[in-house]
C-alpha cells in the first residue's frame, strides 16, 4: 500500500521515523517544485538516497580525500564516456583506482549527505511504495535513519539561519583578505580552503563543486565569515549568464521525468517530458514515455497511435511492439495483440515476457488451454534461480479455473500466495478459488489478508460482501458492498443487484430500485435485474 503527504503537513523527519518504527521496506519519493529525491528503506533501515540532477561528488570526495588526483579522476570519466552503462565507482574500483571498501565508505557519505539534504526541502509532497527497491548496480549500505535524525535536526536548525545571508546559491561574495590577515582570528580548515574562491567571480554552487564539500559545509563556512564582517555579498550571476543551455535543460527535464516515471508520479513525469519536447520535438525518450504515460492512464488508444509513430520513425522496436500488445488487449483486439507479439518474438526470441503476454492475450480470447501451454513456455524461460511474478500465478490459476482444474488452480494459487504472501491479486484469487470449492473461511481469510494490504482496491471489499451475503450477515454485506461500490461506482452490475436485494429486505425501496436501475445500466442483458424492476413496478 503506498503512503502519501504533504511535506507541510509531515516533515520528513517524522515520515522517516514512522517508516523506520514500522520496520518498512519500500521507497520514498520526495518532491519539492522541481527537484526530486529518493529514500530507500529495507526493513526501516536505510539502504539507499539519491537526488535527480545533484552532481555526482564521487570524483570530488575522493580528490579531496586525497585518494584519487585530478588526472586519474580524468582518466576514469573518459573510460565512462566510452562505457556509459558502468558506474563511476565500479571503473574506479576495476581500474585499481581505489578498493571496494574505499568505494563504499564514500557511497555511504553520498547518501548521507543526499538525505541531510532532502531534510531542508519544506514544501511539496512525498510518496512510499511498498517493497520497491533500488537498481542491482546501486551500492547499498544500511543506516539506522534515527542516528540521522539529530544531525539533520541541527542542520535544518543551521540552514534556516544561513538562508538569511545566503537564500541562493547562485551569488557572488568576496573576501576582504588584508582585514582577515591583520585580524589574526583562526579559521576552520573548511573556511582556509573556502578563501581563494571568494573573489567575487566564483558563485557559492560553483565553489560548492570546486571544494568538493556539500552545500551544508561551505554555507556554513561562509555564513560565518559574513556574520564576522570578512566576507561580504557583491553580486549575483545574472541570469544570463546562469541560464542553463537548451541541452544541459532538456537533460535535466530528462532526468526528472523518468524519475517521476519510476515513481508513479505520471502527472509530474508528462509535464518534464512535454518541456522536453518544447525543446527537442522528436526526443525519443520523452515520446516513448508519454506514450506509457498514456496506457498507464487508460488512454489506450492515444499510447498505441504514440507507440506506431515511434516504430514508423525508428523502426521495428521490442519494447514498443510488447506494450502496443497491451494497448491492443485492453482495447479488445486480442488478434491484433497476438500478432504483435509474433513480432516481438522476432526481435528477441526466448524472452520469457512474450509468452506471458500471449497467455493474457488468449484468455481474454476465452482459449485457456492454448494460455496454458504459453504460460508453461514463460516458465520454463524464466532464470532457474527466479521465481515467476505475481502476474504468472495470476493468469495460471485463472487458466486452470477455465480449463475446469480446480484442484490445479488451488495448487498454482497456493504457490503463488507461498512465493508473494503480500500481493493482493494473488489473495484475492487464492480467496475466489476456496470460495468456488465452498471454503468460505478460507476465502474469508484471504481476502482479509487483501484488504489489509490493498484496503482501497474496490473488489476486495466487494468479494468480502459476497461471502458475508452468503453467509446471512447481511448488515456486514450492504457495507461492504457499499464500499466497494465507493471506490468504483463501475464496478459491475452484480454488485449493484446483491446490494438492491439487501436494501430491498430492509425495505428501502426506493434506494434498492436505483441500485438495480445502475445495475440494468451496466448490464442490460441481467434478466433477473428486469424481473425485479417489473415487480416493482407493477407492485406500485
Amino acid at each position: 500500500m503506498a503512503i502519501k503527504g504533504s511535506l507541510k503537513e509531515a516533515s520528513l523527519a517524522d515520515v522517516c521515523q514512522l517508516l523506520a518504527m514500522g520496520q518498512k521496506t519500500g521507497c520514498l519519493s520526495i518532491t519539492d517544485r522541481s527537484r526530486f529525491g529518493q529514500i530507500y528503506f529495507e526493513r526501516g533501515r536505510i539502504t539507499f538516497a539519491r537526488i535527480v540532477n545533484r552532481r555526482d561528488r564521487l570524483g570530488d570526495l575522493l580528490i579531496r580525500d586525497g585518494r584519487l588526483t585530478d588526472v586519474q579522476l580524468r582518466e576514469v570519466l573518459d573510460a565512462q564516456a566510452k562505457e556509459p552503462d558502468r558506474r563511476l565507482g565500479e571503473l574506479m574500483v576495476a581500474g585499481g583506482y581505489i578498493t571496494q571498501a574505499e568505494l563504499a565508505a564514500i557511497i555511504r557519505i553520498q547518501i548521507e549527505e543526499a538525505i541531510y539534504h532532502l531534510f531542508t526541502w519544506s514544501r511539496g509532497s512525498f510518496y512510499f511504495e511498498v517493497d520497491e527497491r533500488p537498481e542491482s548496480a546501486d551500492i547499498l549500505v544500511s543506516i539506522n535513519p534515527e542516528s540521522l535524525l539529530l544531525e539533520a535536526a541541527c542542520r535544518i536548525d543551521e540552514w534556516s539561519l544561513i538562508e538569511k545571508k545566503i537564500p541562493t546559491l547562485d551569488l557572488l561574495f568576496e573576501v576582504e583578505a588584508d582585514r582577515l590577515r591583520e585580524s589574526g582570528v583562526e579559521l576552520t580548515p573548511e573556511q582556509e580552503q573556502l578563501l581563494p574562491l571568494l573573489d567575487g567571480a566564483h558563485t557559492v554552487q560553483e565553489v560548492v563543486d570546486l571544494l568538493g564539500f556539500g552545500e551544508f559545509e561551505v554555507g556554513k563556512a561562509l555564513f560565518g565569515l559574513i556574520q564576522a564582517g570578512f566576507a561580504h555579498r557583491t553580486g549575483r550571476r545574472s541570469e544570463t549568464e546562469a541560464a542553463p543551455t537548451r541541452e544541459s535543460e532538456a537533460a535535466e527535464r530528462r532526468n526528472l521525468g523518468i524519475a517521476f516515471f519510476r515513481a508513479a508520479m505520471l502527472d509530474d513525469a508528462a509535464r518534464e517530458f512535454g518541456r522536453v519536447l518544447e525543446i527537442h520535438e522528436a526526443d525519443l525518450t520523452a515520446r516513448h514515455h508519454l506514450a506509457l504515460i498514456a496506457l498507464l492512464a487508460e488512454r489506450h488508444k492515444e499510447g498505441l497511435k504514440e507507440l506506431k509513430k515511434l516504430t514508423d520513425d525508428l523502426g521495428p522496436r521490442y519494447g514498443a511492439f510488447v506494450n502496443m500488445a497491451h494497448a491492443l488487449r485492453r482495447l479488445g483486439r486480442g488478434e491484433d495483440a497476438l500478432l504483435v507479439l509474433d513480432e516481438a518474438e522476432k526481435l528477441r526470441p526466448g524472452t520469457p515476457e512474450v509468452p506471458l503476454m500471449r497467455a493474457m492475450a488468449l484468455l481474454d480470447l476465452g482459449r485457456a488451454e492454448l494460455a496454458r501451454t504459453a504460460l508453461q513456455e514463460h516458465r520454463s524461460r524464466l532464470p532457474s534461480t527466479t521465481d515467476p511474478s505475481p502476474r504468472f500465478f495470476y493468469y495460471a490459476t485463472l487458466a486452470a479455473g477455465l480449463g475446469g482444474r480446480l484442484d490445479e488452480a488451488e495448487s498454482t494459487i497456493a504457490e503463488g500466495v507461498d512465493c508473494h504472501p503480500t500481493a493482493p491479486l494473488l489473495l484475492l484469487a487464492a480467496g475466489a478459488v476456496a470460495e468456488r470449492k465452498g471454503n468460505l473461511d478460507a476465502a474469508e481469510r484471504y481476502y482479509r489478508l487483501a484488504a489489509e494490504e490493498a484496503p482501497t482496491l474496490a473488489h476486495v471489499h466487494k468479494n468480502l460482501g459476497d461471502v458475508a451475503y452468503r453467509r446471512g450477515r447481511h448488515d456486514e454485506a450492504v457495507d461492504c458492498y457499499r464500499r466497494a461500490l465507493e471506490l468504483d461506482p463501475a464496478l459491475g452490475d452484480e454488485a449493484y443487484f446483491k446490494l438492491g436485494n439487501l436494501l430491498f429486505r430492509r425495505m428501502d425501496r426506493d434506494e434498492a430500485l436505483r441500485c438495480w436501475e445502475r445495475a440494468l445500466e451496466l448490464n442490460p442483458d441481467n434478466a433477473v435485474v428486469r424481473a425485479n424492476l417489473d415487480l416493482m413496478t407493477h407492485a406500485v
